[in-house]
């Protein structure tokens, strides 16, 4: 659902969607300079599971604050994933718009190759803010929820079971 609090004119949601493929496809191909020039100075990024007790949930947890801190981790991040690396954001939308703000979600799903052949590596939600600038949308907030658990049915999985309530 959407909402506006003020209006300082529409929203480019193609804008907007593109500028998530670019972050992604800048990262695979190691092209962190880019992504830099996609944050805001004062961006907050995440990443974890969403029960947070993945074997490598070293690796993948991160909550940096600022522009310098999140590159950081970013560099060390990809310097230390496989290439070739793919993320594949799928089912961009927006969820609300606020002022210059506009809060996007997707589905992500990362693949490699092993074999010759594209395995898949990960998949998960990402929840994103972008901020409308002079120069176009940038990354306010960039929040990863990679999936870890095995998949069961909707109403054994304790963390979104209780969802169901709304379905009545």
């Amino acid at each position: 659902m959407s909402t506006t609090t003020h209006d300082h004119g529409a929203h480019d949601r193609l804008a907007a969607h593109e500028l998530i493929h670019r972050w992604w496809f800048n990262y695979d191909e190691g092209h962190l300079d880019v992504l830099t020039g996609l944050l805001t100075e004062d961006c907050h990024l995440s990443s974890r599971t969403e029960l947070g007790n993945h074997p490598y949930e070293e690796f993948i947890k991160s909550d940096s604050h600022g522009r310098d801190v999140a590159m950081a981790w970013t560099r060390e991040h990809r310097r230390n994933s496989p290439y070739p690396l793919r993320h594949h954001a799928a089912n961009v939308h927006v969820v609300a718009e606020r002022g210059d703000e506009i809060d996007l979600e997707s589905y992500l799903f990362v693949t490699q190759i092993v074999d010759r052949t594209p395995s898949t590596l990960s998949s998960g939600l990402v929840h994103f803010t972008l901020l409308r600038t002079p120069d176009g949308y940038r990354i306010l907030r960039k929040e990863v929820v990679l999936d870890s658990i095995t998949s069961a049915p909707f109403a054994d999985v304790a963390h979104v079971a209780g969802r169901q309530h709304a379905w009545v």
